[in-house]
């Protein structure tokens, strides 16, 4: 391991929290599109993406580049998972398996592609970016637009998997729905689970995961004698629900104090669910690494507490 000696898991005082303690997600910076006539075109080997295989956020942008079969149309560095003091580190800094060196520019962290692009950018150094290797910045770095791009931008490109050519995960007929659930979904669940673990307060934690599993409670009852969430097929909202499901009992339960109960012995529609999508479909199963999601969480944040 390579890790610099003076890097250190991430403070508490990283994530905003508000005046009673409980835990607000800062808005994303970059939020352009791919489309035609645009400023960024769609080209094959125009773009690359950065993720951690330890981020839901991330994750879920990988699982729909495998669904669109865009594995040769946008290259892929992977980060290590030991997010520290100075971010997520590439593998040469941090050689933890699994983990890329950033072959694009040599960069110690992700952050210095933040930094390449504004000098004196002051948010947040996430994962996922779409990176334009044309024009040298970041495209998008947000997850649910990120999405979005694969599912339509690159449509007129021949994908890896012939298959992959005839899925559409944000189909018009189904949007209204999709968007209702998504919204349930990113509130409750997805960002809900943070809202629990990274809480610093007692009441603010006890409201949180009330909502957590009142939500849960809401997608078992969905989930109940059906494949999907919408539409018996499977869209973007499959996607979102999974990257959190995937890590709740291995992470969520203990680590983030989500332990009202579990999905293996809690959610048995929810289970089959996952467990349909994670062993079914390839781009779910390798794109999950639970070395990656255990190490990053567990290294991460060891500020985590629950104040019973």
């Amino acid at each position: 391991m390579v890790l610099l000696a003076k890097d250190k898991p991430v403070d508490v005082t990283k994530y905003k929290l508000e005046a009673d303690g409980s835990f607000k997600r800062p808005e994303t910076a970059f939020r352009s599109f791919i489309e035609k006539g645009g400023r960024f075109e769609p080209e094959a080997d125009r773009y690359h993406l950065y993720v951690s295989l330890g981020c839901p956020w991330a994750t879920r942008t990988l699982i729909v580049r495998k669904l669109k079969g865009l594995e040769n149309i946008i290259s892929v560095t992977v980060v290590s998972p030991r997010m520290g003091t100075s971010g997520w580190a590439f593998g040469d800094i941090d050689a933890f398996p699994g983990a890329d060196a950033d072959t694009l520019y040599g960069s110690e962290h992700v952050k210095d592609l933040y930094f390449k692009v504004d000098p004196d950018f002051q948010g947040r150094f996430t994962v996922p970016i779409l990176w334009d290797k044309k024009t040298h910045t970041i495209v998008n770095n947000e997850s649910a637009e990120i999405v979005r791009i694969f599912n339509t931008a690159f449509n007129d490109l021949p994908p890896t998997d012939s298959r992959a050519a005839t899925v559409d995960l944000y189909p018009q007929e189904l949007r209204t729905e999709i968007d209702k659930i998504n919204a349930l979904v990113y509130e409750k669940i997805n960002n809900g689970v943070y809202r629990v673990g990274l809480v610093q307060a007692q009441t603010a934690y006890e409201n949180a995961v009330r909502e957590l599993f009142g939500a849960l409670d809401e997608v078992e009852r969905m989930l109940d004698g059906r494949h999907f969430l919408v539409g018996d097929r499977l869209t973007e909202a499959d996607v979102r629900l999974f990257v959190t499901v995937i890590r709740f009992d291995p992470v969520y339960v203990g680590h983030f104090k989500c332990n009202i109960q579990t999905i293996r012995d809690g959610y048995p529609a929810i289970h089959k669910w996952m467990q349909k999508l994670y062993w079914n479909d390839d781009a779910f199963r390798s794109t999950t690494d639970f070395d990656h999601i255990k190490t990053h969480y567990y290294w991460s944040h060891t500020f985590v507490s629950c104040p019973l």
